[in-house]
């Protein structure tokens, strides 16, 4: 036995692992691009379409409440079938129905679309989530949620110039049906490169099995979920709590803010697709920060709870400050680059937020983080709507445009739920896994 380990030790690791990370990040890319380019496409689909800010605010809420009525179950069929066919089945799914998007010829068929597509897209975090509890050792893991947010957040970044771009050479339809083609290839490669096990991967080897830690013992498994753990641990009501408010605001971002920009800035749509961008972009650098600060401050100190409660608190209530802070600049550049200073500030949390759920969810965490990301997904679903209806509301004829008062009103109210969050996660014990009494201390590791 001691000439095995010694055989393994000295074996050089395969980096199977890294090819995975690759292949998420490249998911995570498509994921939002695929979702955000409606927002840059909302002027032109709505005069096409003939549809108002109301309607058009129900297309963006429609996506959100189907991705998160979708989440639990997308989770837990990562946890107990594995990622590999799920992910492939639902990139496939949300992939067509983001081409279907260009075909829809009245606002039903829209809804339809954007419901579908929302109901695909709603398996990709949670088993994205169950890969890495899978594949990566614990020590690695807030790390690469932090590497996975950050290139998420980039690619809708980015998306507004690349869906300029398009709509430069072609049609909003044509648009979509491209992005949608995208997934449809990545599924396939995925699907044939992958394995829920790393030890059924022939690209894996014992040297690489020994750095993951005995990370398999999280593998898909079909064990029932305790649901009813899950109703009675504080903690994961709080995480419930903090990410409604976080999405309630961040969705801001990828829906209202281009409209925001055109009708009560005025920017132009070049410009426009540029400024669009930063609240992702200063967003995928929080997410990043945010990880490697809660590692860095859990080294020094040697309690994991205290550091990501400290960086996801922070993020929050400055993120509520720097909305405010927008409000008050008149130059809308500048004002911008306070929203992204928010955006920033609040995915300060994401790094803590999903290793909270890996850590508390451990072999569950598919079906913790789907829970904790549908309840994001309702407030983002919620936002949309009400803003919309705020919006509508404040016209003053079916023409005009909404009031200063009413997008004031918005950002106030995104602030307060942005602080809101901040105090949930002052009482969130992010460490202690479910099968451990949830009025247990946190410990510090």
């Amino acid at each position: 036995m001691s000439g095995a380990n010694s055989a393994v030790s000295a074996q050089k690791p395969t980096r199977a692992r890294f090819v995975m990370m690759a292949f998420v990040v490249s998911l995570a890319v498509i994921t939002f691009v695929d979702r955000v380019c409606i927002s840059q496409a909302a002027p032109d689909i709505r005069r096409d379409l003939g549809l108002d800010e109301r309607q058009m605010g129900l297309l963006f809420s429609v996506f959100a409440l189907s991705y998160a009525l979708l989440e639990i179950p997308g989770g837990w069929m990562g946890d107990r079938y594995g990622p590999r066919s799920v992910l492939m089945k639902v990139v496939m799914m949300w992939s067509f129905f983001t081409a279907a998007t260009g075909a829809a010829w009245n606002f039903a068929s829209m809804l339809v679309c954007r419901l579908l597509f929302g109901a695909g897209e709603a398996g990709c975090f949670p088993n994205v989530t169950k890969i890495f509890t899978i594949w990566l050792p614990s020590s690695e893991r807030i790390r690469a949620q932090g590497i996975l947010w950050l290139s998420a957040r980039w690619g809708g970044a980015f998306t507004p110039l690349l869906v300029a771009w398009v709509l430069g050479v072609t049609t909003w339809r044509w648009a979509f049906v491209l992005f949608g083609a995208c997934g449809v290839v990545w599924a396939i490669w995925f699907y044939l490169w992958f394995r829920d096990k790393p030890a059924e991967h022939p690209g894996v080897n014992a040297a690489e099995l020994a750095l993951l830690d005995g990370a398999e013992k999280n593998a898909p498994s079909h064990e029932s979920v305790p649901w009813g753990r899950f109703v009675k641990t504080p903690t994961v009501w709080l995480l419930w709590l903090q990410y409604f408010c976080m999405s309630w605001g961040w969705y801001f971002y990828i829906t209202w803010l281009p409209t925001y920009l055109r009708d009560a800035r005025g920017v132009a749509l070049g410009k426009s697709a540029i400024l669009a961008g930063l609240p992702l972009f200063f967003g995928g650098v929080g997410c990043f920060v945010g990880g490697w600060l809660a590692k860095r401050l859990a080294d020094r100190s040697g309690n994991v709870a205290r550091a990501r409660r400290i960086v996801a608190t922070c993020g929050f209530f400055g993120a509520g400050t720097m909305l405010i802070v927008a409000t008050r600049i008149g130059d809308p550049t500048f004002a911008m680059i306070a929203i992204g200073f928010a955006s920033f500030s609040s995915d300060l949390a994401m790094g803590p937020d999903w290793g909270a759920c890996m850590d508390v969810g451990g072999r569950l965490a598919g079906s913790l983080s789907g829970s904790m990301n549908m309840m994001g997904n309702l407030g983002s679903a919620a936002g949309a709507a009400v803003v919309g209806s705020m919006l509508n509301s404040s016209k003053i004829s079916p023409t005009s445009l909404p009031t200063m008062e009413a997008w004031l009103t918005v950002f106030v109210l995104a602030a307060t739920l942005y602080v809101l969050g901040g105090i949930a996660w002052l009482f969130i014990d992010p460490v202690t896994p479910l099968d451990q009494s949830s009025h247990r201390p946190a410990p510090a590791r």
